[in-house]
Formats: C-alpha cells, structure tokens, sequence
C-alpha cells in the first residue's frame, strides 16, 4: 500500500485525494493546507484523513511513500526540493516550476535519490489526447503542417502567473507528447487590459522542424468557453473539442494535393481532397485516474514517467521564452539545443 500525502486542499486538491484513494493500492493519508477552512474541508469530506497546517509534517512523517503538491506555482520548488530531500516521491501541478533552472533542480535531486518526479499535465492521460497521439505517430495522417489551438474563457483572472502560463501550459504538454517534437524558436505577443495584472490575452507561435508551425490562441477575456484543437497533415486532419460530451475528436479525410502534370501547367495547381469523416470510438475514463495510476505504476516499478520531470522543463522553458518575447513584441527567440 502506497501512502500518500498533499499539500494543498483548494480546486484541485479534493480531486488528487479521491483519485489516489485506491482500496488495496494506495491512500492519502494526510492533507497540508494553510487555510484552517480547507483542513476542516478536507476532514469533512473524507473522515479520518490527518490535516496539518504544515507542509513540513508530510515530509517528516516516515509512514508517507509520496507526495502529491497542489499549491500556486510560486511555492512548486521550495515544496518539491524539500519532499525529495525527505525521500519522497513527487507529483507536482503544472506548471512545474517558475524558472527553468528549479525545473533542472529537481530532476537533479530526483535523479541523485532516485525517486519519481512526474508533472501533473493531466490532459496527457485522456483517452482522446492517446488516440490523438497514435494517430501522428503512426503516420496516419501524413506530413504534419500545424497545430493550431483555442483555449479562452472568461476569467478565472490569476495574479501570479499571466494567461500563458494558466492555459497555454495544457497545449505546451500535449504538443510535446502528440507531435513528439522540440521547437526550433518562439514568439508571442499578449496584453493586459487590467492594469497590475499579468497579461490576460495572448499569442503563442511555436516554429518546429520540417515546416511545422503551432499556434496557441489564450484568452481570460472571452464570452464563451472555447477548447478546441486541430492538428492538419498532408492526409488527414483532426478536430479535438475539449467541451463535447461525445465525438471528442473528429478525423477528417481531407487537403490539398498539388497537381504537377505538364499538361495542365495552365489549370489550377492545387487540387482539393473532400473525403469522408468520422470520429472514433473514445472510451471515458477520468484523466486523473488513469495519471494517478500512472504514477503508482512508476513508483511501483521504478518507471519513468510520461510527463516526467524532463517534459515539465521542456514547458517551462517555452513559457520563459514566451513571455519574454511578448515583453519585446514577439520577438522570436531560440530554444535551448535547437
């Protein structure tokens, strides 16, 4: 039975206990939170859980295997680096870090204690993200040509952290895992309308290898909720909506092919592919189970993860560069190794 512990019991926090409270597997054993409301939260919803208004005390505690830290980015390191100097293993919200040089620290002390360090980059774990996944790598769709993404809302207005790091972080981590790709350089642009407040509309464009252009659209400004993903290649296309009960992802049998016959020079050179659609079968199963199992599964068998600490610091990194390149009106900049 792998024990548990988490720092942090507000949005997130109740979700993280009920999904690692496995009969048999695991349990959470003990809630950390300043707040004297959410500790009596904690101990209403889920009876005979300690809570502790000190962080420290989970990672003092011998009877508590891992740590699960759900608390603001700004405290992600100070939290983290403490639990695996105590030997803990780590699950920590995303964004993993404030800078990429924490990030590099804590996959250093992972490493030296060998313990597991994962990135709770949730969407990674749904079925729909997988299948999206499968379906690139396995070439299927052809030549990728971009990946283009709407994520906006209205609010919820964050003041530590601007738009990019609250939402573009969700696309950052999937198109690290379904294209499998590093990007060569990136630019944003973005504004604050509040003033004070970190930038709450933003532009995020990635430039990867072979041609390949991702596009990032966040906004906290929007009158709607909007998520939705397309991946277009030189076969095929998919439509990934976030929102829809059913028919999370559409694949489309659809492009363009260019026509370079001699004889028909003087016609078009661009002919249009209008195929079929259809939209496989995606089997529900909540994301965080599935990543809660994951990490058990790592720590069991002492298994990398998929959104382990390398890939947090790959998203870290992207989202410095982004904001600082909206500090110079987008400015493109190089990432690391490109």
């Amino acid at each position: 039975m792998i024990k548990i512990g988490t720092v942090g019991f507000g949005y997130w926090g109740p979700n993280i206990v009920r999904n690692f409270n496995m009969p048999g597997r695991s349990s959470v054993i003990a809630v950390s939170d300043l707040d004297p409301a959410q500790r009596a939260r904690a101990a209403e919803q889920f009876p005979g859980i300690e809570t502790t208004a000190r962080a420290e005390d989970l990672f003092e505690n011998p009877a508590i295997d891992a740590v699960a830290i759900v608390t603001p980015v700004r405290s992600h390191f100070v939290l983290a680096e403490a639990a695996l100097l105590a030997g803990k293993h780590v699950l920590v919200e995303k964004p993993m870090t404030e800078t990429s040089e924490q990030a590099e620290r804590l996959i250093e002390l992972a490493d030296r204690h060998h313990r597991v360090l994962m990135v709770d980059h949730t969407f990674i774990y749904t079925p729909a993200v997988q299948r999206m996944r499968e379906l690139v790598q396995s070439g299927e769709l052809g030549k990728i040509y971009y990946y283009d993404s709407l994520r906006i809302n209205l609010g919820l207005f964050q003041h530590d952290v601007n738009v990019l790091w609250d939402l573009a972080v969700h696309d950052l981590a999937i198109l690290d895992f379904v294209l499998d790709a590093r990007p060569l350089a990136v630019s944003a642009i973005g504004v604050s309308h509040i003033p004070g407040s970190p930038e709450n509309v933003a532009y995020l464009s990635l430039f990867l290898p072979g041609d390949t252009i991702a596009h990032v659209n966040v906004n906290w400004l929007a009158p709607v909720k909007v998520r939705q993903t397309l991946i277009g290649g030189s076969r095929k296309m998919i439509i990934f909506d976030e929102l829809q009960p059913s028919e999370k992802l559409k694949i489309y049998d659809r492009g363009v092919t260019q026509n370079d016959k001699p004889e028909t020079l003087y016609q078009t050179l661009i002919n249009y592919r209008m195929g079929d659609m259809w939209a496989p079968n995606i089997p529900y199963r909540e994301a965080l189970n599935m990543e809660a199992e994951h990490f058990l599964a790592c720590i069991e068998g002492r298994e990398r993860p998929l959104t382990d600490g390398a890939m947090g610091l790959r998203v870290v990194r992207i989202l410095e560069l982004a904001t600082k390149s909206m500090r110079q009106n987008g400015q493109p900049f190089p990432f690391p190794g490109a």
